[in-house]
């Protein structure tokens, strides 16, 4: 069993909760969704999904072998307290994961894709990184160690896990006594700021008494309004580069800097650091605080009508990946998945108004349409026959509708 079954059956509800959240926004007068920001935060986390479902990296094979030749069985199989250490010793794990992803450049680099986001709603507990798998099992391996059942484990993760969508929205503000306990809107808004006063704290996944008896609480105040994202900000929708930039950055550091220590350290040293003969030959630019604004590239309308429409079928074929994986084979799986992170990436481009987003558009849509009529792709597959359609319209819409409109992107 692994939890990603049980957040691909909350995928509806976190869709219908961030639904009602936008509508209680515009209502209220108080909407902070964007609808570049949502597409992007809302595209990463459908790609997050495909790490686990191409079954990459070795976490499986690590616990498996903890479990069976390490585990000191400390825990009762079949009684309520091991559900609870469970629980407790899961998030408290999570902790130590989540501080040292905010302290560990390499750790960071994978996390980074969660805190880019410079909107906090509902979408943005979506906005997740593909590349966790990497490393984030290490921490779990003591659970396993102390005899916590596979089935527990993976519950309770999922729990977890669940738990923090909705800490993420500025509507709630603080709910008395659960501050002392539990992770909250208002002790997670602390998390997502950038602001000096706030700026790493509050790393509990359900509970915030880690974060209090390590010494890495601080409280939300009422004279210093949280400002999210990332100190070194993004300035793109583009999910590939998202997971990739702070990686691109320690490849060039390493590769620059001359100190042979200082290429290793780069890896492993506090977020903050960087050699000093690269820092002057690529300094890093920070947010001014005071003057803060948010990466919001104009698009017109035409632009942002087909990018939703392809947003709005991308998360369709995603969802028809995950709930029939079992009817396809890993290589139709993989190349299904691949077209879905190009296509997907292709959408963020033009809202960035990327002035080749159309022309590179088309010409996957091309190369998608050529791979299904030559069988490639399965053509029976439900995922490979919506991308054939989907392609047959981004076609239709860019090389004829877009000129009719006088808009010609083709010859940009």
């Amino acid at each position: 069993m692994d939890s990603s079954i049980y957040i691909t059956y909350a995928v509806p509800v976190f869709f219908a909760m961030i639904g009602m959240e936008f509508l209680f926004g515009v209502i209220k007068g108080t909407n902070n969704y964007r609808l570049n920001d949502s597409i992007a935060a809302i595209s990463l986390g459908l790609i997050s999904r495909l790490p686990p479902l191409l079954n990459l990296g070795v976490q499986g094979i690590v616990w498996t072998y903890v479990a069976t030749n390490l585990n000191m069985q400390l825990m009762p199989k079949d009684s309520w307290v091991t559900w609870v250490i469970a629980f407790l010793f899961y998030d408290l794990c999570y902790y130590w994961m989540h501080r040292m992803s905010h302290e560990v450049k390499v750790l960071w680099a994978s996390h980074v894709v969660h805190h880019q986001g410079e909107e906090f709603n509902l979408s943005t507990a979506l906005r997740q990184t593909s590349s966790g798998w990497l490393w984030k099992w290490i921490f779990y391996i003591p659970l396993f160690m102390v005899g916590i059942p596979g089935e527990v484990f993976f519950t309770v993760a999922a729990i977890n896990l669940l738990y923090q969508f909705w800490v993420h929205t500025e509507h709630i503000r603080t709910l008395g006594i659960l501050e002392q306990v539990f992770i909250t809107p208002s002790n997670h808004r602390i998390h997502h700021a950038q602001n000096p006063e706030y700026i790493d704290a509050n790393y509990g996944g359900v509970f915030i008494i880690w974060d209090r008896l390590f010494g890495t609480f601080i409280a939300e105040r009422d004279d210093i309004k949280a400002i999210y994202g990332t100190v070194k900000p993004l300035k793109s929708w583009n999910p590939i580069w998202a997971n990739l930039e702070i990686y691109h950055q320690m490849i060039r550091d390493t590769i620059h800097t001359k100190s042979l220590r200082n290429k290793i350290k780069v890896w492993f040293s506090s977020t903050r650091w960087r050699p000093e003969d690269v820092y002057e030959k690529f300094p890093h630019t920070s947010n001014d605080l005071d003057n803060f604004v948010k990466f919001n590239p104009e698009v017109d309308k035409v632009s942002k009508i087909f990018t939703t429409l392809q947003f709005v079928i991308n998360s369709s074929i995603s969802t028809i990946i995950i709930f029939t994986i079992a009817d396809q084979p890993y290589l139709q799986t993989f190349l299904l998945a691949a077209m879905l992170i190009i296509s997907t990436t292709l959408v963020t481009n033009i809202i960035e108004n990327k002035k080749w987003g159309y022309q590179a558009e088309l010409i996957r849509s091309l190369i998608t349409a050529l791979m299904f009529i030559y069988g490639v792709i399965d053509p029976n597959l439900l995922a490979s026959k919506i991308f054939f359609y989907q392609s047959l319209f981004s076609v239709v819409f860019i090389a004829i509708l877009l000129p009719i409109n006088k808009r010609y992107p083709l010859t940009q």
